[in-house]
C-alpha cells in the first residue's frame, strides 16, 4: 500500500507528458478562484472544518450522515483549482501557500507522508544553469585551485550576492547578550532569502565549492563557515534527530523544505546519477532550502561530504532504527553527495540520457520518515 502510493508520487513528477500539461496554479491563486465560485467555495469551508484537529479517518467527526458530508467535500475538491496546486520557493505569501497545500493534501492523501513536494518543479541542470566546464573534464576542478576562496570573492564582485550575503552577516554575527550569540530567528531569515534571491551560481559557489588537493582543512573549514554555523547551525543542547523533525513538521517553510529535500534528494542504488529523479540540480536547490530552517545542514568538521543537521540519535530507545534512518539521509545519501561532487567538479549528469523513475521496494520505501 505503502509502496503503491509513493509509486504514483514519483512517477506523477517524472512522467514525461508532464510538460504538455497546463500550469498549475499556485495554492493561494487556486483557493482565492475558487472561493469566487460558491459551490467550491462551500464545499472547501465544509473540508476545512473537516479536517480541523481529525485524523485521516474523520475520527473527531462524528455520525455517519456528518462523515458523508466530509467525503463528499473532499471529492469535490479533487475537481476543483486547488486540486494539485502547488507553491514557489521565495514567493511573496509562501507561507499562506503552503498551508492551503498541505491542509489540501493531507485531506485528500489521509496521511502524513513527506514525500511529496509543495513546491512546483523546477526543470533544470546544472550543466545548463552555470556552464561551469565540459560534461567529461580532463581533470576535475577541485586539483586545480581554491574554488571556495574565489567563490567568496565572486560574490562581493556581485551587488545581489554581497547584498544578501552583508544582510545575513549581520544578524548571525551581532551578539544578543551574554548567553545569547545571535538572533538565530532572524540569521535564519536572512539565510534564506540569501539562497532564494541569490543567483545559484554565486550562492552554490561558496555553498559547494569543492577544495584542492594541497588545502583542505583550511578550505573546508572556509565552506563550512559559508553559513555562520555558529548562529544558524549549532545551539547548546543536540535534539534527537526525530524530535527535530516533528519540530520541523510543526512549520510550514521547514516542513516543506523538508519534503522538497526528501522527494528530490532521493537515492537509488540502480541509477547511474545516484538520484532516483536523475537530477543534481532540484537536489542542490532542495538541500540549500533547509538553510535557515531548524533542520539547517551542515558538513560536520570532518574532511571530505559529510553533513548532518543538528541533531543525533542518541535517547532514541525503540525509535533508534528509525532516527538512524532519517541521520543518513544526510549523511550517507549518494544522491546529495554525488550533486555537490558534480557542481565542485564543474559536471553534470548530461552524458547520459534521464530514464523513467524506478519504482521504490518497500525497504527503500520504509527508509524514509512518515510522521
Amino acid at each position: 500500500m505503502i509502496c503503491a502510493s509513493l509509486y504514483s508520487v514519483f512517477t506523477l513528477k517524472g512522467d514525461s507528458s508532464a510538460a504538455s500539461r497546463p500550469v498549475r496554479l499556485d495554492c493561494v491563486k487556486a483557493s482565492e478562484q475558487c472561493l469566487k465560485e460558491y459551490s467550491c467555495s462551500t464545499k472547501y469551508r465544509t473540508m476545512r472544518q473537516c479536517v480541523a484537529g481529525r485524523e485521516s479517518n474523520f475520527s473527531a467527526v462524528t455520525g455517519p450522515e456528518a462523515q458523508g458530508e466530509c467525503r463528499s467535500a473532499i471529492d469535490a475538491m479533487k475537481q476543483s483549482p486547488l486540486y494539485n496546486c502547488r507553491c514557489r520557493r521565495g514567493m511573496k505569501k509562501e507561507k499562506n501557500c503552503l498551508r492551503i497545500f498541505w491542509s489540501i493534501f493531507q485531506s485528500l492523501q489521509g496521511n502524513d507522508l513527506l514525500e511529496y513536494s509543495p513546491y512546483e518543479p523546477v526543470n533544470s541542470r546544472l550543466s545548463d544553469i552555470f556552464r561551469l566546464a565540459p560534461i567529461i573534464a580532463a581533470e576535475p576542478a577541485s586539483t586545480k585551485e581554491n574554488n571556495c576562496l574565489n567563490a567568496a570573492k565572486a560574490c562581493n564582485l556581485n551587488d545581489t550576492c554581497k547584498k544578501y550575503r552583508s544582510a545575513y552577516i549581520n544578524p548571525c554575527t551581532s551578539r544578543v547578550s551574554a548567553s545569547e550569540v545571535c538572533n538565530k530567528r532572524k540569521c535564519h531569515k536572512a539565510l534564506r532569502q540569501f539562497f532564494d534571491k541569490v543567483p545559484p551560481k554565486y550562492s552554490y559557489g561558496m555553498l559547494f565549492c569543492s577544495c584542492p588537493a594541497g588545502d583542505q582543512t583550511a578550505c573546508a573549514e572556509r565552506r563550512r563557515q559559508t553559513i555562520v554555523p555558529v548562529c544558524s547551525y549549532e545551539d547548546k543542547d543536540k535534539p534527537n534527530c526525530l524530535t527535530l523533525q516533528n519540530t520541523c513538521k510543526t512549520n510550514y517553510i521547514c516542513r516543506s523544505r523538508l519534503a522538497d529535500f526528501i522527494s528530490n534528494c532521493q537515492p537509488e542504488a540502480r541509477s547511474i546519477s545516484g538520484c532516483l529523479r536523475e537530477n543534481y540540480a532540484d537536489c542542490l536547490l532542495s538541500y540549500s532550502g533547509l538553510i535557515g530552517t531548524v533542520m539547517t545542514p551542515n558538513y560536520v568538521r570532518s574532511l571530505g561530504i559529510s553533513l548532518s543537521p543538528w541533531c543525533d540519535c542518541s535517547s532514541s530507545g525503540n525509535s533508534k532504527p528509525d532516527c538512524d534512518k532519517f541521520a543518513e539521509f544526510f549523511t550517507n545519501n549518494r544522491c546529495l553527495r554525488n550533486a555537490i561532487q558534480a557542481f565542485g567538479n564543474g559536471t553534470d549528469v548530461g552524458v547520459w540520457q534521464p530514464q523513467p523513475p524506478i519504482q521504490p521496494n518497500c525497504s527503500r520505501a520504509q527508509h524514509h520518515p512518515e510522521g
